[in-house]
C-alpha cells in the first residue's frame, strides 16, 4: 500500500495500491466515487519519486488542494484534496515510497499568471481589432462629435494625454 486517502466527515479510508490510479464514477476506475458530482474519468493519481501527484482530467466539478482549485499538483502528506465536493486528506509517508532529500519545488504560478493578464480578454479570444501596422488599434469613443481614445497604461510614449491648456 502506498497510502490512503481518508473521507473528511468520516468513512472508511480508501487504499492506494498502486503507482497510477483513476478516479471516477464509472466502474471501470481504480478509484470509484459513485456521486452524481463526480465526473466519469474525474482525476488521475500518480506516484512520482515518493510523492503523490493529482491531475484533473477535464472533469465538470473540477480538483482542489487545501481549498485551492488546480489542473495538476503535488500532494503533500496531510494535503486535503477535494474530488467534485468531496474531501479527503492524504496520508502517506514520502520517505517509505523512495522520495529523497526535500520536496521538489511547486511550480511558480505567479508567472503564469502574469503572461495570462499581458493581454486583454479580447485579444485572447482573438477578438480584438487590428489597424494597418498590426498593433493593437485603441479603443474609440465619440463624444460631442469628436473621438476620444482610451489612455494605453502599458505605453509608455509622449502624446497620449493631451493636455486641455495646449494651443490646437
Amino acid at each position: 500500500m502506498f497510502g490512503e486517502l481518508v473521507p473528511r466527515g468520516g468513512g472508511d479510508p480508501i487504499p492506494l495500491l498502486k503507482k497510477s490510479l483513476l478516479v471516477g464514477r464509472r466502474e471501470s476506475c481504480d478509484i470509484v466515487l459513485r456521486f452524481a458530482n463526480v465526473s466519469a474519468h474525474h482525476c488521475q493519481l500518480t506516484l512520482e519519486n515518493g510523492y503523490w501527484y493529482v491531475k484533473d482530467l477535464g472533469s465538470r466539478n473540477g480538483i482542489k488542494v487545501n481549498d485551492v482549485r488546480v489542473i495538476e499538483k503535488r500532494l503533500s502528506p496531510s494535503d486535503e484534496v477535494s474530488i467534485a465536493k468531496h474531501k479527503y486528506a492524504v496520508q502517506y509517508v514520502p520517505f517509505e515510497l523512495g522520495a529523497v532529500g526535500p520536496p521538489p519545488q511547486e511550480e511558480d504560478a505567479s508567472a503564469a499568471t502574469a503572461v495570462l493578464f499581458q493581454k486583454s480578454l479580447l485579444e485572447r479570444a482573438g477578438l480584438s481589432s487590428k489597424d494597418t501596422k498590426g498593433k493593437d488599434a485603441k479603443p474609440v469613443a465619440k463624444r460631442g462629435g469628436q473621438e476620444h481614445r482610451r489612455f494605453d497604461v502599458l505605453n509608455n510614449e509622449a502624446g497620449q494625454i493631451r493636455n486641455p491648456n495646449d494651443v490646437v
